[in-house]
């Protein structure tokens, strides 16, 4: 790790910055091992996430299954899946695209890479400890916080590391200017421990009482998605769409609309699910007109996505980053507009306590974020590999696993979720809960389905990841043409 010295020059106003401009393959060279880390410790993750989540999704419909196991009752696997996909594969895949994105933005050279590489340790640590935490009971009862209060000071010191590094690239940037991408990941490095550390002490570790506990919840667990999630998925995307098409962003005035509408109106948006609650009606109003306010930073972001990539569905079809981005951005649309659409009380009063909030929750996270993370990846790994991808075909069996298995998981709980919602209601036709809930065996059975589907995708996904890093370059694959080219592996071959 750097010294203290060094690293106190580093932050300090006053050190004079380097003049020189790195370039893409010396930037490619110098966070290879991090990035491989943060990537294949979010492969595997991923795939302790899925078997937790097929394990739930099992038992509910058919609740005898692992039934004489204590740790493996529906609550803790599912808390298990939740916390394990949300903190080991997302974060971790996050932080691996975010600091390369960061380093090759800036046009800089890793820097201080100890600090990485320790938090990269102590966060996983973290994740493992407070997921054996949750299984044996020890889990707090809060969404999104179910890890035990014992690992989350290791939690919030390694991510502060990272928010450190991520400032020093930044400061230290010899880029032209200030790119969108940019932004987002500045923004999301800050937003994210301000959002943990308020949630923690406000519901753990000196927790409120009353109303102010689900606002806060609330308020936590709407803005990881919105204002750490989805801003790394948005820099994703408005970094690789141009890139690989060869072409700049349509609007970059619309961008700047498009973030600042985000950052004014995302951070009220959550108190929407409390709709109908024990809390103030101005405070309902409010997480209303700002939920329909997203519809701005959407449209905007949708509009300069869309105008990039028209003329050139082809390419998009033919690049496995672009086919996974693109299906994510439009997803994002798709899932922001139903969000807003949700806050309507006509529409709460339908979808709220369903399984369409879930299957809402995963359009957002899966169809959008993950898919992003995967587009990203497969950009990533041949550059700092200086090789291709071994295997078009199961490029193939990812997306089209993925993409079909949770376009089929969104469609049965959404139907699922309201035809639910409008039984619930209908206290004269449907007077027996019980009855209600055994209507929705046939779309939680779609859900398994759709699970197994994902989990095909997942599977493919890791083997084509350990199968690039295990495999021997070609003298053509060590081309310096690698360096500054989209690969050349197209999904038409095989």
């Amino acid at each position: 790790m750097s010294s203290a010295p060094s690293l106190a020059a580093a932050i300090d106003p006053r050190t004079k910055m380097p003049q020189e401009r790195a370039e893409l393959h010396q930037i490619d060279e110098s966070t290879r091992v991090l990035a491989l880390i943060f990537l294949g410790t979010s492969a595997v993750w991923l795939l302790v996430g899925t078997i937790f989540a097929l394990i739930a999704s099992w038992k509910l419909h058919n609740p005898e299954f692992l039934s004489t196991q204590e740790w493996l009752t529906f609550g803790r696997v599912r808390t298990a899946h939740l916390n394990t996909v949300i903190y080991g594969w997302a974060t971790n895949a996050g932080i691996g695209v975010s600091f390369w994105l960061m380093a090759r933005l800036s046009r800089t050279l890793l820097r201080h890479a100890g600090i990485l590489y320790v938090s990269g340790a102590a966060w996983n640590l973290a994740v493992i400890v407070g997921t054996f935490g949750i299984l044996r009971g020890d889990g707090q009862p809060v969404e999104w916080l179910e890890f035990p209060r014992y690992v989350t000071p290791l939690l919030f010191v390694s991510y502060a590391l990272i928010g450190v590094w991520g400032i020093i690239t930044f400061r230290f940037r010899r880029g032209e200017h200030t790119y969108v991408s940019q932004w987002y990941l500045l923004a999301a490095l800050f937003w994210f421990p301000w959002l943990y550390s308020i949630a923690q002490i406000m519901l753990v570790f000196a927790p409120t009482v009353g109303v102010i506990q689900a606002l806060t919840n609330w308020w936590f667990a709407h803005n990881v998605l919105g204002l750490w999630f989805t801003p790394i998925g948005i820099a994703a995307s408005y970094y690789f769409i141009p890139k690989v098409l060869g072409k700049p962003i349509h609007s970059y005035h619309l961008s700047v609309v498009g973030f600042w509408a985000l950052a004014f109106f995302y951070n009220w948006a959550g108190v929407h699910h409390l709709i109908g609650g024990p809390i103030p009606v101005w405070v309902q109003s409010a997480g209303i007109v700002a939920s329909l306010m997203m519809v701005i930073p959407v449209i905007v972001t949708a509009i300069n996505h869309h105008l990039t990539v028209i003329g050139s569905f082809q390419q998009v079809w033919n690049s496995p980053t672009l086919r996974f981005i693109v299906f994510g951005a439009m997803n994002y649309t798709l899932a922001s507009l139903l969000g807003s659409a949700m806050a309507l009380r006509s529409v709460n009063s339908v979808t709220h306590f369903t399984h369409f909030t879930v299957g809402h929750a995963h359009h957002g996270m899966y169809s959008f974020f993950t898919m992003v993370m995967f587009g990203s990846i497969y950009y990533m790994l041949p550059r700092l590999l200086r090789k291709e991808w071994p295997s078009a075909f199961l490029i193939n069996v990812h997306f089209w696993g993925t993409a079909a298995g949770i376009t089929l998981y969104v469609v049965a709980l959404s139907i699922g979720g309201w035809i639910q919602g409008m039984q619930m209601n209908d206290v004269k036709n449907y007077p027996d809960f019980l009855q209600i809930m055994v209507a929705t065996k046939p779309w939680l059975f779609a859900r398994t389905i759709a699970g197994l589907m994902i989990a095909v995708g997942h599977i493919a996904f890791v083997v084509s990841f350990v199968w690039i890093l295990i495999k021997k370059r070609t003298v053509e694959e060590t081309s310096p043409t690698l360096f500054n080219t989209p690969p050349t592996l197209s999904l038409k071959t095989s």
